[in-house]
């Protein structure tokens, strides 16, 4: 099977010690493409070299609603120039995030908007995080028209899926969804537009049930593959190859 890890932060320290490891398993996996979203300015120099040494790592360049206290204005001007420069298969991971109450809700808005203006210019997907703000984004997403792209770790309602997938845009389900208590994730999962459906491991973060409190990697996309295949009464191989195509379609890839 070919798979796509649709997010995954490769460049995490946590690989250091491995990753060379780390990225043969998940070609023994089957996983072919691995989308690397950036966080901050820092990082994307890092993310260039990452892809560079390796083939199926694709970069994607923005800044991370988490990381607010480390962006300056001009780190949007700073990646329109980067982008003109480094090719790229998305601009992410961007968004809002409302969960954590100290992160300035109006700064977020600004740099949000300002980067899905720079994808628009570059005609590029957007990876777009979205934790307790899925209304304002999907809101923020209509207004601003022309774009494309996945709410990464999609953990809204049915409501707000179909809003997004009326928008054209995909989910990205990894971990999450293989914890039995995850109800309503699950039954999302089971009946949505296998269109717009993507696979992702987020690792290191987010492992599933099967890896619970471990350091999650891009191998283990297929604990994600099989419990999608079983909620929706599909094979894994019709998923892996679904999903890949969506990839595929979105990213721009081979």
């Amino acid at each position: 099977m070919d798979l796509t890890d649709s997010h995954a932060h490769l460049d995490d320290g946590s690989f250091d010690p491995d990753r060379a490891e780390v990225m043969h398993r998940a070609l023994e996996a089957g996983v072919r493409h691995v989308v690397v979203p950036a966080i901050h300015r820092d990082s994307w120099a890092g993310i260039a070299r990452l892809c560079a040494q390796y083939p199926q790592a694709l970069p994607a360049y923005g800044l991370h609603p988490i990381y607010l206290q480390q962006h300056r204005p001009e780190h949007v001007a700073e990646l329109t120039q980067w982008l003109a420069e480094h090719p790229a298969v998305a601009v992410g991971e961007i968004g809002l995030d409302y969960f954590l109450e100290e992160l300035d809700r109006e700064r977020q808005r600004s740099y949000f908007e300002q980067q899905l203006q720079v994808a628009r210019e570059f005609e590029l997907p957007v990876i777009v995080h979205a934790r307790r703000a899925v209304d304002e984004v999907t809101a923020t997403l209509r207004r601003i028209g022309g774009l494309r792209g996945v709410v990464h770790s999609f953990s809204g309602s049915e409501q707000q899926a179909e809003q997004l997938w009326r928008l054209g845009f995909c989910l990205g389900i990894g971990g999450p969804i293989t914890y039995e208590r995850a109800q309503r994730l699950r039954r999302i999962v089971a009946g949505m537009p296998i269109e717009h459906l993507l696979l992702e491991t987020d690792a290191p973060d987010q492992p599933g049930a099967g890896h619970r409190g471990q350091r999650n990697e891009p191998a283990h996309i297929t604990d994600v593959l099989r419990v999608v295949a079983a909620l929706r009464g599909d094979s894994e191989a019709n998923l892996a190859a679904a999903t890949t195509a969506n990839a595929a379609r979105l990213f721009g890839h081979a």
